[in-house]
């Protein structure tokens, strides 16, 4: 981050705006509205500021001068906003002598903060900067959060902050205040409320809050099994991202990249469980065992696992463990590596003229001992995708060449799938080995096989499209 993101109390504080045009308007429209005292100060108001000066707000006191060094002294905040190179360097250079922030308007070496845009839904409010990078991008982010963000969730926000002492009496644990106000604002509580009901809301709220006070709340947590798709954050569902919001233990494998992982809550203990080939940080029995200890002593507990974890995730076995110990829990599908890779390589598995089918296999099984079924795999027709298969390609391009495929079969290879650096070679299963050996291809990578690989040159996105879009995603998280 470029900026430290911070909201600034100044109800009751002078907050000085100097200049008389409509950036000068709407800094002391923002200063007002957040409770401040403006002095606004110019020789010659126009247009929005001389028709809010007529208006005479409460916390509004002008006068048509330019400022002097007095009038910085004390202030909160000062805003330059004359177009005056000189007059604004004056106000900049009295900040410095008081200490008192300062933002000269379009001049970014003398802003000691940056104002963004804003939604606002009172209590929430919502501030959206690119660091004066990208004002279009912040805009059409702000318009974008305006049609997602009714007006309710402001009502909502004040509803239930006026029973927050109600709730800090009653329940004295943070952990399970915060899981109160979750089942709260995301249950029916919350929906009575959302649907103007809210005698209905309160009534709700009250039989809660009095089943918590007597202790009858559940202890047992629960297990969010979340498919995290194979890298590209974008891919993940909104369910993925609501319950991401909500765990207290993260137990993540090594497909899940920082990207996906900056979105969990940030308070949540991360714990690392991935698997390498061979060597193994915890066994997956251990994995399933330590996700029975932890929701049972209450938490929530999100198991982050790349792609989808019922597609070569083991999600089975895990739930399969979770049931028996009579654990609650949810799954939440992700995009399966073949499907996320292919798409962004420009591979269709599926295509009329090319393949009917997809199979999906592994080359890597319960006991790291390849064994496919090489009568199904070698049909006619259809795409294989090969998750896990770069360490045995050879073997497996030498079962393809005994059972009489083709060696000009086409075939693809794809290297860190919907990620920035994903890679994608293609070939024909008899130079694949080399060309994937010569350019150093590792973990993850999935292989596709089949004629659909032919379309690759015309299908692939741009590079340059998909590096914008992806820096454009990576923009709106990080602002």
């Amino acid at each position: 981050m470029d900026y430290l993101p911070l909201f600034l109390d100044v109800r009751g504080r002078t907050v000085l705006v100097d200049g008389g045009g409509t950036a000068a308007a709407r800094r002391v429209e923002r200063a007002l509205s957040a409770g401040a005292n403006v002095l606004s100060l110019d020789p010659h108001p126009e247009g929005e500021l001389q028709r809010l000066i007529d208006a005479a707000p409460e916390g509004l006191t002008f006068e048509a001068r330019v400022p002097v060094r007095e009038d910085v002294q004390g202030c909160a905040v000062a805003y330059g906003a004359s177009e005056d190179e000189e007059r604004d360097a004056r106000l900049f250079g009295w900040t410095r002598e008081f200490g008192v922030l300062c933002n000269v308007a379009d001049v970014p070496d003398k802003c000691d903060f940056i104002t963004p845009s804003i939604v606002d839904r009172s209590p929430i409010v919502v501030a959206i900067s690119t660091g004066g990078a990208a004002p279009i991008i912040a805009r059409t982010l702000k318009a974008r959060i305006e049609t997602m963000l009714p007006p309710v969730y402001g009502q909502l926000a004040s509803f239930f902050g006026g029973l927050r002492d109600r709730v800090s009496e009653a329940i004295s644990g943070g952990r399970e205040r915060r899981h109160f106000w979750e089942r709260m604002i995301e249950g029916p509580a919350g929906d009575l409320f959302v649907a103007g009901d809210e005698a209905g809301a309160l009534a709700r709220f009250d039989a809660e809050l009095e089943s918590a006070r007597a202790g009858d709340t559940a202890t047992m947590g629960e297990v969010y099994l979340v498919g995290a798709g194979p890298g590209d954050p974008d891919l993940l569902t909104f369910r993925a991202l609501r319950l991401m919001q909500r765990a207290d233990v993260v137990l993540y494998d090594r497909l899940v990249g920082e990207d996906v992982l900056s979105l969990v809550r940030r308070d949540a203990e991360r714990i690392y469980v991935g698997k390498l080939p061979q060597e193994h940080t915890m066994e997956q029995g251990d994995i399933s065992t330590l996700m029975v200890k932890l929701a049972k002593r209450g938490n929530r507990v999100l198991r982050l696992k790349g792609g989808d974890p019922f597609i070569f995730g083991r999600g089975g076995e895990e739930i399969e463990e979770l049931a028996a110990s009579g654990v609650p829990f949810k799954v939440v599908p992700g995009i399966t590596a073949s499907a996320g890779c292919a798409a962004y390589a420009g591979i269709p598995l599926t295509h009329r003229d090319h393949a009917q089918s997809c199979l999906l296999v592994t080359a890597h099984g319960k006991d790291g001992v390849l064994d496919l079924d090489w009568e199904v795999l070698i049909r006619p027709g259809q795409t294989v995708a090969i998750y896990m298969g770069l360490r045995n390609l050879p073997q497996l391009i030498e079962g393809f060449a005994r059972r009489g495929v083709p060696m000009e079969t086409d075939i693809a290879v794809i290297e860190n799938g919907t990620r920035p650096n994903q890679r994608v070679l293609t070939g024909t299963l008899a130079d694949i080995v080399a060309k994937t050996e010569a350019e150093g291809f590792q973990s993850p990578s999935m292989i596709i096989i089949g004629s659909v690989v032919q379309l690759r040159d015309r299908l692939a996105q741009s590079p340059a499209t998909t590096e914008t879009a992806h820096a454009l995603s990576l923009a709106a998280r990080n602002d």
